[in-house]
């Protein structure tokens, strides 16, 4: 049996990378803006369109994840192994913070008694019973996810980055938008 090998990813893997990429960076600015208002009502719907974000975020994730183990990935570049594997052992994580973050937000969020009304209309279930020790725990444990994707996100581009303008290995092209 031969394995297929495709040069770029899926429309659909490259529709939902674009997508999660705005949704994560729009909701992670959102989360350092509203941190520091004072409690207001704007304060309050930032918060919910926060939570809003994340829980989208959470379902895309889903099925982003999904999408990348059904379809073929473009073979890996020609580059040393410690890349590669730097390059696996980052989307892992990136995998895995895009839903650690909004589930550990989610179950804060729980915690603290304010529960989740995504778009303002359809009440999901709490994630954990109200408790305020946990939740006092698990706040900053969501902040710190958040900032660790964040910083994953920045040594991703980086390394598309040094693939672009460095390599010029054509990298970028397998995720770009429209037909290769």
């Amino acid at each position: 049996m031969t394995k297929l090998t495709v040069s770029r990813y899926s429309t659909p893997a490259v529709a939902l990378h674009w997508l999660l990429a705005l949704l994560i960076t729009g909701t992670f600015a959102l989360g350092l803006y509203m941190a520091d208002l004072p409690v207001s009502p704007t304060r309050l719907k930032l918060y919910s369109w926060h939570k809003w974000a994340g829980v989208v975020v959470l379902a895309l994730s889903a099925v982003r994840l999904l999408v990348r183990l059904r379809s073929a990935r473009p073979h890996d570049m020609h580059m040393p192994a410690w890349q590669r594997a730097a390059a696996h052992g980052t989307h892992h994580a990136l995998y895995l913070l895009f839903f650690a973050v909004p589930l550990v937000g989610w179950a804060y969020s729980s915690a603290a008694g304010f529960p989740v009304v995504l778009f303002g209309v359809l009440p999901l279930p709490d994630f954990v019973p109200v408790d305020k020790a946990l939740a006092a725990l698990l706040k900053p444990w969501h902040k710190g996810l958040a900032f660790a994707l964040g910083a994953l996100v920045l040594l991703h581009l980086a390394a598309v980055l040094k693939h672009q303008l460095i390599d010029r290995d054509g990298l970028l092209a397998r995720m770009s938008l429209g037909r290769a």
